[in-house]
């Protein structure tokens, strides 16, 4: 990737940890913190980062009562209905009491249901309402907005640098 003019370098960015200030002992008193060891660590800056985007989602999804958890099942449940409670919850890394509490709380909005699995009958396979797919066409546009607005910052080459490697960190 080139290195554009105004963009800081790995080692930059970790030297900024330095100068990052916080507040510390109360809002009247500010304290200089070195952060220049959490600043060069990549764990660290992926928290960061996920804790802003979650931030973001959940202030922009508020006004459909989502939360990220919940987005997740509906959009993998639009692409894939019929899968079973147990495939999804896998694939989410969901424990399986969360996941039916969860299930509990979509059905009972109304947004999804739960049925006798064609291939199982002793599991549940699981599927939208009308009332969940028309939820999730309102959800993509808010989606979109927040994809855009988190990743503002970045060029679209960055962004498409920054998809693959994080796509290349959880080994998918």
């Amino acid at each position: 990737m080139a290195k554009r003019p105004g963009r800081a370098s790995g080692a930059q960015a970790a030297a900024r940890g330095k100068e990052i200030s916080d507040l510390a002992g109360g809002a009247d008193h500010a304290v200089r913190i070195d952060m220049s060891t959490l600043a060069a660590t990549g764990g660290y800056l992926l928290r960061r980062a996920q804790l802003a985007f979650f931030e973001d989602f959940i202030k922009s999804f508020a006004p459909l009562g989502l939360r990220p958890a919940q987005f997740s099942v509906l959009a993998i449940v639009e692409k894939n209905p019929g899968l079973k409670q147990s495939e999804i919850a896998h694939t989410l890394g969901i424990q399986r009491t969360n996941f039916v509490a969860m299930m509990d709380e979509l059905e009972s909005r109304g947004l999804a249901v739960r049925e006798p699995s064609q291939s199982d009958r002793r599991s549940y396979a699981v599927a939208l309402t009308n009332e969940g797919r028309a939820l999730m066409r309102r959800a993509m546009t808010i989606l979109a907005e927040h994809e855009a607005r988190m990743l503002r910052r970045l060029t679209p080459d960055d962004q498409t640098e920054m998809m693959r490697l994080l796509v290349l960190l959880t080994g998918e």
